[in-house]
């Protein structure tokens, strides 16, 4: 079994900063893609961030320029650094990780419990 405990989630105010962590453990043997995705109030689930183990790193472009994913794919951590937050960002922040290469999009195995984001205006 696979599990993926989520902290830093909270209340800020617009400007303000928030990192999210996410580590990894159990039965999985290799990760290669690892994402954070969210889901705000009547939205759909949106991809935020993706880092490969190749390094390769892509975002959204609502939070490009603002956000910034890290991964540790020797200890099977994954960070989001989040920095002049906006209300639009309130949503459940997921950490999500997979064995593949996961495309843009796509769907990935391996899914936290969600940490709460909350941005003030």
């Amino acid at each position: 079994q696979v599990q993926l405990v989520e902290s830093g989630g909270g209340l800020v105010q617009a400007g303000g900063s928030l990192r999210l962590s996410c580590a990894v453990s159990g039965s999985i043997f290799s990760i290669n893609s690892m994402a954070w995705h969210r889901q705000a109030p009547g939205k759909q689930r949106e991809l935020v961030a993706t880092v490969k183990s190749e390094h390769s790193i892509k975002y959204a472009e609502s939070v490009k320029g603002r956000f910034t994913i890290s991964g540790d794919f020797n200890k099977y951590t994954v960070d989001l650094q989040m920095n002049n937050l906006k209300p639009e960002d309130t949503a459940v922040y997921y950490c999500t990780v997979d064995r593949h290469f996961v495309a843009w999009g796509d769907s990935y195995d391996y899914w936290g419990q969600g940490t709460q984001v909350t941005v003030s205006s």
